[in-house]
């Protein structure tokens, strides 16, 4: 019986023992989770008044005053001054021919002086292209208004006297055979065509145009035919 009694607290004081044990470890060291933080809510953006948007208004650049500007009078001044003033105030797209007809290239710009403009002064886009009709410095502007050139020619000769030779070879067509003689008498070769005038054609003016060669009777600028 003592045995019995023995064994039987034995049992009770070594489940107490278990009881108050300390807890397994698990091999980690467990820590509470960081919360998140809440994302703020977007704050709306407070109404603009009609004077703040008057202001930034005002700030924006006007297209209409980047791509327009007033083209001065240029009639009377030199080719080479006309074209370094119209660029200055915003226009490139210029453009010049010869006044009097005669087909010539403005090639020193200092050398002429403007006697029509196209546009007329005033305001117009930036992208206007701005045509001069210029004449030599020694010239006249003429005083009917400017010699056009010949339209090119059909089946028709047109009338070329009084118009340079290098616009009557223009006008016609690019495969007929010409011919230029002096008609002054001093048999001389024509190689400038702009400096010579028509004074004559074979066929004349008017007659019917098929592919035959043409012959031009020519004096220089300044002759009398």
């Amino acid at each position: 019986m003592r045995t019995t009694r023995t064994s039987a607290a034995a049992v009770l004081l070594l489940a107490a023992l278990t009881a108050c044990g300390p807890t397994a470890d698990t091999g980690t060291d467990a820590k509470p989770a960081d919360p998140t933080p809440a994302a703020p809510s977007p704050t709306a953006p407070a109404p603009k008044s009609s004077d703040t948007r008057a202001d930034e208004a005002a700030q924006e650049p006007s297209t209409a005053a980047e791509t327009t500007a007033k083209l001065p009078e240029m009639v009377g001044k030199g080719l080479q001054s006309a074209q370094d003033e119209a660029q200055a105030v915003g226009f490139y797209h210029l453009t010049s021919h010869d006044a009097l007809g005669r087909g010539r290239n403005q090639i020193l710009d200092r050398s002429w002086k403007v006697c029509s403009q196209t546009p007329t002064p005033g305001k117009h886009s930036t992208d206007t292209k701005i045509d001069f009709g210029t004449v030599k410095l020694e010239e006249t502007c003429p005083a009917g208004g400017e010699q056009g050139e010949p339209e090119k020619a059909g089946s028709t000769m047109p009338n070329f006297v009084g118009k340079s030779v290098k616009v009557a070879r223009q006008a016609l067509d690019a495969s007929t055979s010409i011919t230029v003689d002096d008609v002054s008498g001093q048999d001389r070769m024509v190689l400038l065509e702009s400096n010579w005038q028509v004074c004559s054609t074979d066929p004349a003016a008017g007659a019917k145009l098929d592919g035959q060669p043409v012959t031009i009777g020519a004096v220089k600028f300044g002759e009398s035919c």
